[in-house]
């Protein structure tokens, strides 16, 4: 088995208990694999399938998963959306038309706490998903103890499968990911400590004293506040103070070779002495 192979057999495997996701009368083997991959996703494996116009198995299904083929080789075929929820004890309905039935509504966000909350007592719950063009019929809708309906323009509220198997997927997941809100990647490096931050301010306001950059006199202060300012607002790390301090470095040698080859009258060249000017 390749290392692809593996982590792909590897994503199904060690997964906390889930949602079931119930697909009523899905049209297309494409979709069908499409929600699988966006199941595999965010961690949901159990997946029934009422009904596929097309039929079953499909191939176009296993294609367009993405690797998500054990979702679709362990997914469960139902005659009818009852059958489909046998042994569950919670059932949402997702759809995006108003009903004419009084059944709680949520969003997908308070869903994906529900459902945490209902796995955590032990509870089998499941979410009905309907066909691409059309919906969830009244009659399933009726079958689902709360309606989840997703907050959209208004004015265009049309959802592909895959995308609406998605959406309740990623809530889902976050309701429990402890992933950091922002991450920095040091790489190998460490922050620098503001001992090592204050050292290279003194060494670029140094330079740019003698360069004459920071007047007239009075006004430096807040010159260098102002500088300092624009530093501060990055989080630098030891090599970048390193790389920094390098270039104020090779800057003044620079100018300080340029300027010496002037006053002897040769050409300035970086790369060695230069030739006497004629």
């Amino acid at each position: 088995m390749s290392q692809i192979d593996k982590r792909k057999s590897d994503a199904a495997q060690n997964l906390d208990p889930a949602p079931a996701m119930v697909l009523v009368g899905p049209q297309l083997g494409e979709n069908i694999g499409t929600a699988a991959r966006a199941m595999l996703n965010f961690g949901l494996t159990e997946m029934h399938i009422v009904a596929p116009r097309d039929g079953w198995p499909n191939p176009k299904a296993v294609s367009s998963s993405a690797g998500a083929d054990s979702v679709i080789a362990n997914a469960v075929i139902h005659a009818t959306t009852e059958e489909a929820i046998e042994g569950k004890t919670l059932v949402l309905a997702t759809t995006a038309r108003p009903r004419d039935m009084t059944k709680t509504v949520i969003t997908p966000h308070e869903a994906a706490r529900q459902l945490r909350e209902h796995i955590a007592q032990g509870g089998k719950p499941a979410i009905l998903f309907g066909r691409e063009r059309t919906g969830l019929k009244n009659d399933e809708v009726a079958l689902a103890d709360v309606v989840v309906s997703v907050p959209l323009n208004p004015g265009f509220t049309s959802l592909n499968l895959a995308q609406a198997v998605l959406l309740m997927g990623y809530e889902w997941y976050q309701a429990a990911d402890q992933t950091p809100a922002v991450d920095l990647p040091l790489n190998g490096t460490l922050l620098a400590e503001k001992q090592e931050i204050l050292g290279f301010f003194e060494h670029l306001e140094g330079q740019l004293d003698e360069a004459g950059f920071l007047r007239p006199i009075e006004k430096r202060p807040v010159m260098v506040r102002n500088l300092r300012n624009i530093f501060h607002r990055s989080t630098l790390t030891e090599q970048e103070i390193r790389t920094l301090r390098g270039m104020v470095t090779s800057l003044t040698k620079h100018a300080y070779w340029r300027a010496k080859a002037e006053f002897e009258g040769r050409d300035f060249d970086a790369d060695g002495p230069g030739k006497k000017k004629p």
